[in-house]
């Protein structure tokens, strides 16, 4: 981010359910990296999958961030809306010759790929064309030996290979659906992300970003990736994972144990003040120093 620009960073959940803990971690932790530079902070859906969606949960997360105290700035986008400015990224890739179709099945990409960092690493079946008969299923962006290096504020310098780690990967998914890296790229762009503070659990997804910002003739944000929230069996706290939902009633015990948990020190006397009175003083006194590079056990 140039310093001469103003901040904007974001939150943007998948209403997959409600918000837990780990979710709480990267609201508070992009909502304070954005106030403490006096930035603006917005709130995006990312409801791209219908089929992984719960009834309701855009509402209720959106309730459960108000019930915390975490006030958004504009108007939240929800990305179900936004298929055109998708549309249109993927119809640049194609003016680039960056893409293609891709007919190979589930089945086919697991019995024909090698493990990488991130999934499996797709061989490039169908670079050359698709074979007679077959019809086309997905579309990928190619990937040609590009080394993508960032800065990670809390990770630090991250290197990936993109043909190595991820091979081409798929930005229209076999169920017509956009896939996540190619809308991501796309949403921060639109809305003038200048940086991206999310969990650790998605770094790896940041080189195949960069690589779309740059095919694409887009800014790259910096990038700060927090240490994810993990259950006492060492997973990541998800809906799979059964996480426990926030208490929208009782906010105060939550939001210190997320500033605990981002290695921030919180007055004991903060536990019985109000809300407005906790994020004024955790915006005044954000260290992101003090942040964890690992992950946290959440008991």
């Amino acid at each position: 981010m140039k310093s001469s620009e103003p901040y904007r960073g974001r939150f943007a959940p998948s209403p997959t359910g409600p918000l837990h803990f780990g979710s709480m971690v990267a609201a508070a932790g992009s909502f304070l990296q954005a106030k403490s530079r006096g930035g603006e902070w917005l709130v995006r859906m990312e409801d791209l999958d219908p089929p992984r969606e719960a009834p309701g949960a855009a509402d209720d997360i959106l309730r459960t961030l108000e019930a915390f105290g975490l006030h958004w700035d504009g108007e939240v986008v929800y990305q179900s809306r936004r298929h055109a400015l998708y549309e249109e990224a993927l119809e640049k890739l194609r003016a680039r010759n960056a893409l293609y179709a891709c007919a190979c099945s589930r089945r086919e990409i697991a019995d024909s790929s090698v493990n990488g960092v991130d999934g499996l690493v797709y061989p490039g079946t169908c670079r050359g064309g698709i074979a007679p008969g077959r019809a086309p299923r997905a579309w990928r962006v190619k990937v040609d030996g590009q080394k993508i290096e960032f800065i990670d504020a809390i990770q630090g310098r991250m290197v990936r290979d993109l043909a190595v780690d991820f091979g081409d990967f798929v930005v229209r998914r076999a169920d017509g659906f956009f896939a996540y890296q190619l809308a991501v790229v796309a949403d921060d762009a639109a809305q003038g992300i200048t940086a991206i503070v999310r969990g650790a659990d998605l770094i790896e997804s940041t080189p195949r970003q960069i690589h779309l910002q740059r095919l694409l003739d887009l800014p790259t944000p910096d990038y700060l990736h927090l240490p994810v929230a993990l259950n006492a069996r060492s997973e990541k706290l998800s809906k799979q994972t059964l996480a426990a939902p926030l208490d929208a009633a009782r906010p105060m015990p939550a939001l210190l144990q997320v500033m605990r948990f981002l290695g921030q020190e919180v007055p004991p006397e903060l536990a019985d003040g109000s809300l407005a009175d906790f994020w004024r003083w955790a915006v005044m006194h954000w260290d992101m120093t003090r942040v964890p590079r690992v992950a946290g056990i959440i008991v």
